[in-house]
């Protein structure tokens, strides 16, 4: 089936919708990969160091220079950016409404640009059921990723607060919000008694005892047996993960007590890697329970 070659104007009007749909670059990236269907190209343009708008000129740039392969991924960029309507994740970074405003004049011009396209355009007939699709994908992504920046800030908030009461609080929050973000599912909120949180949770099917302590030296063994005899009380398979953010002494890590080989450790840094999207909560504790079930070592210190 011949189909109409793409104008100049729409092209042009594509690259600038493209460009004020999304603020981050990683967010319109992940976008494009979803829409098309030849989505290895997207791999081949420099997203780090050029600006948004460079790197998406080249890339549709490349892919104009090859309608012959590319023709329908460019008809389904214009068709679901010029269907584009909910502008929500914008709000996180727009104070004073000019860049959704801007992003809306962007996809209405497309659309101007671009009417009568898919009248005579078999292959995109389904196109409408997986563009709803693929933007849940992404509006989900762009709120889990805004919901562990403003944790990584609140754990910021945290580390200067000197009020050690109030500072116990805001932890309490933190880890609850951290562990429903990454859907661990807790047996009920963490508590706090004094500088301590306790808590419980289920991951991968074995549930979990959790204690975690933001104090101003290490956590001794001492502690560590204390837990322990906590995790002996419950289920034969309960396990326990102790997060404190000073981390932990020397005598603790390296104890080779029975009653601490039911645990494993997370300190403040160990929460920056998560916070830093570099590994997820629910990785992070699978890998050092298994480095835990395969060396005995209690404490799997990441490299940074």
């Amino acid at each position: 089936m011949a189909i109409q070659k793409i104008s100049t104007q729409a092209i042009i009007a594509l690259k600038d919708a493209l460009t004020n749909i999304y603020w981050r670059k990683k967010d319109l990236r992940q976008f494009i990969e979803l829409t098309i269907e030849h989505s290895a190209i997207v791999a081949t343009i420099d997203w780090q160091e050029p600006l948004k708008q460079e790197s998406v000129s080249i890339l549709i740039d490349r892919m104009v220079t090859r309608q012959d392969l590319f023709q329908n991924d460019l008809l389904r960029l214009i068709q679901e950016v010029g269907n584009f309507s909910d502008f929500s994740h914008l709000s996180y970074f727009d104070k004073d409404g000019n860049l959704t405003k801007r992003a809306k004049e962007c996809v209405a011009k497309l659309r101007n640009q671009t009417k009568g396209y898919f009248d005579a355009i078999e292959e995109l007939k389904k196109a409408e059921e997986r563009r709803n699709a693929n933007l849940e994908k992404v509006k989900t992504t762009i709120h889990f990723s805004q919901k562990l920046e403003e944790l990584k800030t609140k754990f910021f908030e945290i580390a200067i607060n000197t009020n050690k009461q109030q500072r116990g609080f805001q932890l309490e929050k933190l880890l609850n919000e951290l562990f429903i973000l990454f859907e661990l599912s807790a047996k009920s909120s963490f508590k706090i008694d004094g500088e301590q949180i306790d808590g419980a949770f289920t991951f991968d099917g074995t549930d979990f005892l959790l204690e975690a302590k933001w104090q101003k030296d290490p956590i001794p063994a001492s502690e560590l047996y204390a837990f322990g005899g906590k995790i002996t009380n419950k289920l034969k398979n309960t396990l326990g993960l102790f997060i404190s953010m000073d981390g932990f002494s020397k005598d603790g890590i390296e104890t080779n007590n029975p009653i601490t080989k039911q645990m494993i450790l997370m300190d403040g840094e160990d929460l920056m890697l998560i916070f830093d999207g570099r590994i997820q909560l629910n990785e992070m504790i699978l890998l050092k329970r298994q480095h835990a079930s395969q060396t005995g070592e209690i404490f799997y210190k990441f490299k940074t």
